[in-house]
């Protein structure tokens, strides 16, 4: 059985020691704040999350970049010098250009090394979602999932990884054009929050409306509820924008309803939190549709 590596992208929002924990690899995306650019690393070398949030709340803007061929090949090539092949799960493709990037990337590294394998998964996610997607993919790995089979059972289950999330300022969608400035602005005067999934084309979604923070996190809680799926890998992952003590109290609602324990929190990690803000709450779960 040929060796092989997981290669991932910082959208994943792992915390570190966990993306050192499972063998990944993890290509950097990147982000520009007045002027400078920034990398979005899992070890925050780039720009710390309490310093991003702090900059948002203050009113920087930034602006976004997908992973570069140039890293995906400083990460995938020393793989596939050392004889083991490379699985490739890429942030989704409609949210960034990133996993084309990284397809790209490793048919050219295979022409270079014949008879080595690099395979792309796009996981239509986002955030921990990508990071509970390559999270349960590990688990397969460390049981001795074969890369072809492990491709496969990715395809099979990607569909099934569920997110959920709300946001606290909707001008922040509103610059990325998922709402309309009439309606952040209305949301804004009436405390509106949406409440938001991931679907089965990996975009950001509106779902609903609800009237106040608390609303939104029960309504998430309850999403979770509705199509927790009941399997002996069940995994709880939240992320947030700076607003742990949020991502605690969804926590315990969804440990109330369910009897699922949070497992991963982490911070919504610089590129995405750019794009959703301060505040945004978001959970992950294996479900049974998205």
């Amino acid at each position: 059985m040929a060796e092989y590596t997981i290669v991932t992208d910082s959208s994943c929002d792992l915390p570190d020691q966990l993306a050192a924990e499972l063998e990944l690899k993890v290509v950097p995306l990147s982000l520009t704040m007045e002027g400078k650019q920034y990398l979005n690393t899992t070890d925050e070398r780039g720009i710390a999350h309490k310093e991003l949030y702090a900059r948002l709340r203050a009113g920087a803007m930034a602006k976004t970049s997908a992973a570069n061929a140039a890293d995906f090949v400083s990460v995938m090539e020393p793989e596939l010098a050392a004889g083991r092949d490379v699985l490739y799960i890429g942030f989704s493709s409609a949210l960034s250009a990133t996993c084309s990037v990284g397809a790209n990337v490793g048919q050219e590294l295979m022409e270079k090394y014949p008879g080595r394998k690099v395979y792309t998964v796009d996981s239509l996610c986002a955030s921990l979602g990508q990071g509970l997607f390559v999270y349960l993919l590990a688990q397969k790995k460390r049981e001795g999932m074969e890369i072809e089979t492990l491709r496969d059972y990715a395809e099979d289950l990607k569909l099934h990884i569920c997110h959920w999330f709300t946001v606290e300022d909707l001008q922040f969608l509103r610059r990325g054009g998922r709402v309309s400035a009439a309606a952040a602005l209305i949301g804004s005067i009436l405390s509106i929050k949406p409440v938001m999934h991931v679907d089965n084309e990996g975009r950001l979604i509106p779902v609903s409306k609800v009237r106040g923070r608390k609303a939104s996190l029960r309504a998430i809680a309850d999403k979770v509820k509705e199509t927790m799926l009941d399997r002996p890998d069940q995994t709880l992952f939240i992320s947030h924008g700076d607003s742990e003590e949020d991502a605690k109290l969804v926590a315990e609602m969804i440990k109330e309803r369910t009897g699922l324990s949070l497992q991963v929190l982490n911070y919504v990690g610089p590129v995405i939190g750019s794009h959703s803000g301060p505040g945004t709450i978001a959970v992950f779960f294996i479900g049974s549709e998205r």
